[in-house]
């Protein structure tokens, strides 16, 4: 065995085989995969029923890798790389567009709304990992929770956002680095007789993912202190934005405050939550943090509550300075200065911008590299992908498929396309997060009596169908108020039923969201609401992905996963009688 792992580890990490990327059973012949396909409803069920645990996801998958990750991080890097994958695309360039068709002033409530809603997820991102300090994030901790099926779907969902996230940022790049240059916003893009939405093609985002993937493949630490100068440096850029702006200001622009009304708000509020996404990346550093009970709770909560009010700060300040319908879209910081006299302003802004972008892919390259190695590691794709260079510590495989996926999609796609359907894909994630974050503290597999699972269920299928009733009402009557009597004191029912006739049935051990089962149930209605708020087309396109989603599994995903947790289990089976006949003797 020792002679096996030795070969292993010597093994070049340049390879291309057949069974780097498909080494299950089930992809070995033409005849196993009939058979394989043949026992698909049997394989679902399993899969479907099935449950990882911590020590697996921490311990034994890890090995799928070959090499660990370097433990080089701390809680000082952790709050920069919250600021520094946050902050960016979407305060700089979502807010225009959002404050002139959707919101008006009111944008600042929209900022509000979302901020609240993702304060929510932090909070439940943060118990998990902190008990589960590996780079898979999300996908490891449902994984623990719902099972392999429900992983799968958040696994597809996450390489969605990873893919769709940094096209859409690297599409903004380019959107600001023209206004520094003074030029009109799509004038560095190639014109081309393609469909709306796709017809502008867009080089330089990709130039700008390749370069940002390359210096998260070289070190983590080395992109740390990268991401540590340039975040430092945006921070000023936005101190002068909002001191600025606000010595700029004219409350006249103010009015009307609600032009769009109140739905305005909240469809606002589903778009701009993408400017709070990439948190979720934090955690997936988790796996490089020396002291995760300690570093991740100062590092992601830290950075979220003082980004909650920058970005209120910063999006005030732009509605005072500049009337919405004038608001450019995209560059909208840039041209209210401008409007206000300051055009020198705009430059600054615009590079402060394009930093807080840079920084935004950069930590998104890293963040997003370690979902999918994990996701690799569990071989829901191929495990080529969850490999890790002996020498930088990184997984460049994962970096690679990421970043070449963007690249595509960026070159091709506009903004508007990428913002509706990433805040649905991010959306979605989170609220599965606070589903498996209850799930974790009142269900343990073999302890829990039946009678308290059943209930359990009731009360959390009140809590996700009267959620969706109160956004489904919103979006049909947003004037009317009869049908929140009926939804709300459901909700809260739900709620108050696992509060008052359930006991946890297990305690974090180091840091824990507080109010359970209050403020997760509150994620789950307010990440509900909040997807309902997006419009149909949004819904569509996630739904033609999952059904995309759905047929990978089936063909490839299923199986392999089956192949592989049934390999483990052998495997351990063959430990147990191994050390069974070592303690009787010959």
């Amino acid at each position: 065995m020792e002679e096996q792992g030795a070969k292993v580890q010597t093994r070049s990490y340049w390879r291309l085989r057949k069974q780097d990327f498909l080494p299950e059973e089930s992809f070995q012949s033409w005849a196993n995969y009939r058979s394989a396909l043949a026992q698909t409803g049997f394989r679902f069920r399993d899969r479907l029923l099935s449950r990882s645990d911590d020590a697996n996801e921490i311990q034994e998958l890890r090995k799928q890798s070959e090499n660990d990750m370097k433990r080089c991080l701390t809680w000082w890097d952790l709050t920069w790389f919250g600021f520094g994958s946050v902050i960016g695309a979407g305060i700089f360039v979502i807010s225009g567009q959002e404050m002139k068709d959707h919101a008006g002033p009111a944008i600042v409530l929209s900022y509000v709304a979302s901020g609240i809603s993702a304060m929510l997820s932090v909070f439940c991102y943060t118990e998990f990992a902190v008990e589960i300090p590996v780079a898979g994030g999300s996908f490891a901790y449902l994984r623990i929770e719902l099972g392999d099926f429900v992983a799968f779907i958040t696994a597809g969902n996450i390489l969605l956002e990873s893919i769709v996230g940094s096209a859409a940022v690297a599409r903004a790049w380019t959107s600001y680095f023209t206004t520094l240059l003074n030029r009109p916003s799509n004038s560095l893009r190639i014109h081309t007789n393609l469909r709306k939405d796709f017809n502008l093609l867009d080089p330089i985002a990709v130039g700008v993912l390749i370069i940002s993937a390359t210096i998260a493949m070289i070190s983590t630490r080395k992109t740390s202190f990268f991401n540590w100068i340039a975040t430092a440096l945006n921070t000023l850029v936005i101190l002068f934005v909002i001191i600025a702006g606000f010595a700029h200001a004219n409350p006249s622009n103010l009015t009307p405050f609600l032009p769009y009304g109140a739905k305005g708000i909240f469809q606002a509020a589903a778009i701009v939550y993408f400017a709070y996404g990439g948190f979720d990346n934090i955690a997936t550093m988790a796996e490089e943090t020396k002291n995760p009970s300690r570093d991740i709770p100062l590092g992601l909560l830290g950075s979220m509550s003082t980004i909650i009010v920058i970005y209120c700060l910063m999006v005030l300040s732009l509605s005072m300075m500049q009337k919405y319908t004038e608001i450019d879209k995209n560059a909208p910081f840039s041209m209210a200065f401008q409007s206000v006299g300051m055009t020198w302003a705009k430059f600054l802004v615009a590079l402060g911008a394009l930093k807080g972008m840079t920084t935004v892919l950069l930590v998104g390259a890293l963040g997003q590299a370690r979902y999918t190695t994990h996701i690799a590691r569990a071989h829901m794709i191929p495990p080529w992908f969850a490999l890790v260079h002996p020498k930088t510590g990184t997984p460049i495989n994962a970096t690679l498929l990421i970043t070449i996926s963007s690249a595509l999609i960026a070159f091709f796609t506009g903004l508007d396309v990428l913002a509706s359907l990433l805040s649905l894909s991010t959306l979605f994630i989170f609220m599965m997060m606070a589903v498996a974050l209850l799930v974790r503290r009142y269900y343990v597999r073999e302890t829990t009596p039946r009678a308290n699972l059943l209930k359990f269920i009731a009360f959390l299928l009140i809590i996700m169908a009267s959620s969706m009733g109160t956004s489904a009402y919103w979006g049909l009557k947003p004037s009317g108020w009869i049908g929140y009597i009926i939804t709300v004191p459901l909700w809260f029912l739900g709620t108050m039923g696992i509060q008052m006739t359930l006991q946890q049935q297990r305690q974090p051990k180091f840091w824990g969201v507080p109010l359970v089962p209050w403020l997760p149930s509150l994620s789950i209605a307010t990440n509900i609401f909040l997807m309902g708020s997006l419009g149909a087309k949004a819904f569509v396109r996630f739904g033609i992905c999952t059904v995309v989603m759905l047929v990978y599994y089936v063909f490839f995903g299923l199986h392999a996963t089956y192949d592989m947790a049934h390999q483990e289990q052998n495997l351990s089976s063959f430990e147990v009688k191994n050390e069974d006949i070592s303690e009787k003797g010959p």
